[in-house]
């Protein structure tokens, strides 16, 4: 009996490690010089994923143009802008899990210029995730939560409210943007 009992109880723990692995954390970021807070050696949303990935469990998945953009702010923005205006897809490296196998996904970029990096919208044309639920998070300078019509119209997911952090909140404030982050995953 003793047998049966620990037998199940295995399969119980085994089923509710694979409900809590269903999560993902999908985010670009940018280092280098930042319009906020100067040279950083880590982006402001992928300390805000970092975050989230802790917190919740969630497995981490950052999207990367195959094409870095500039290390200086001014030449980055000029390569984005024109992205931006010529709507186009630049190429993404591949990604080592498929985003498709998750239920629950958070999704966090910065915002430019009211939008979405770019490369994000590539990822999100290759992916098929209509159906799953999205919990978007920004960071920004002012623009807030930007970006998120596009994110359901890219998707067709169920998207939530979202959290919109400042860079340099995420950057220099990290026990805010814990706080933060914490009361909206509740």
């Amino acid at each position: 009996m003793k047998k049966i009992i620990l037998i199940l109880l295995t399969i119980l723990m085994g089923a509710a490690m694979a409900a809590e692995s269903k999560k993902l954390v999908i985010y670009y970021s940018r280092a280098d010089e930042n319009y906020s807070v100067g040279y950083i050696k880590k982006g402001n949303t992928e300390i805000v994923a970092e975050i989230i990935a802790a917190k919740t469990g969630a497995t981490l998945l950052k999207v990367e143009p195959v094409k870095e953009y500039p290390k200086e702010y001014d030449d980055c923005i000029a390569v984005a802008k024109k992205e931006l205006a010529n709507d186009s897809r630049p190429e993404i490296k591949p990604v080592s899990v498929n985003p498709e196998e998750y239920d629950e996904i958070y999704v966090g970029y910065p915002v430019w210029w009211g939008e979405m990096p770019m490369p994000m919208v590539t990822f999100f044309e290759k992916y098929n995730l209509k159906g799953k639920t999205i919990h978007p998070f920004v960071t920004h300078e002012g623009s807030g939560l930007s970006g998120v019509a596009r994110l359901k119209k890219l998707t067709g997911a169920n998207v939530t409210m979202g959290l919109a952090i400042y860079g340099h909140v995420a950057q220099n404030e990290k026990s805010k943007a814990e706080k933060d982050v914490e009361k909206w995953i509740r």
